[in-house]
C-alpha cells in the first residue's frame, strides 16, 4: 500500500486579471478543488501591476468584490514558501495596469500515485505541462482534419 503521507507535486500558477474582471466564479471553483481535496493551496498572494510598471503586493482584506475579490476567501493562505524575490519574478512576467493571483498549491489527488511510484522503486525523469489554449487548439485542428 502506499504511503498516504506522501505529497504530489508542487505547482505555481500566475493567473492574471484586467483590474475591472469579476474573479467569483475563478475563487468558487478553487475553494470547490480544495473542499475535495483535489489540491491543497500553500499560498495565494495578489499582486498588482501599475502602468508605470511598479508593483505591490494586495492585502486581501482592502479588496471588494469587483477585480480580484473573487478570492477573498483564502484570506491568510499562506506558507511562507514564496518569497518576495517570488513576487518581484511573477510581477515582471505581468502586464502594466493588470491584477494577478499566484497560487502555490499540491496536487493532492496525485499524492497516492507518487507514494506507489516510490514503493516500486520507481522515479520522475520528465514532467512538463501543456498549456491548456495549445490543447484546445489542437483538438479544433484535428477535429477540422487539419495537420497538427
Amino acid at each position: 500500500m502506499p504511503d498516504q503521507t506522501t505529497a504530489g507535486p508542487i505547482d505555481f500558477v500566475l493567473l492574471e486579471f484586467p483590474d475591472d474582471a469579476d474573479t467569483k466564479a475563478c475563487g468558487d471553483v478553487l475553494m470547490d478543488l480544495v473542499r475535495r481535496d483535489v489540491v491543497r493551496l500553500y499560498d495565494l498572494l495578489l499582486i498588482r501591476k501599475a502602468p508605470d510598471g511598479s508593483y505591490s503586493g494586495i492585502d486581501l482584506t482592502d479588496v471588494t468584490s469587483a477585480g480580484v475579490g473573487g478570492f477573498t476567501a483564502f484570506e491568510g493562505a499562506r506558507s511562507g514558501l514564496l518569497h518576495d524575490d517570488d513576487v518581484r519574478t511573477v510581477a515582471e512576467m505581468m502586464r502594466p495596469g493588470s491584477m494577478a493571483a499566484l497560487l502555490l498549491y499540491e496536487n493532492t489527488w496525485a499524492a497516492p500515485l507518487v507514494g506507489a511510484v516510490l514503493e516500486a522503486g520507481g522515479e520522475l525523469i520528465a514532467s512538463q505541462r501543456i498549456p491548456a489554449p495549445d490543447v484546445l487548439e489542437a483538438v479544433e485542428r484535428l477535429e477540422a482534419g487539419l495537420p497538427g
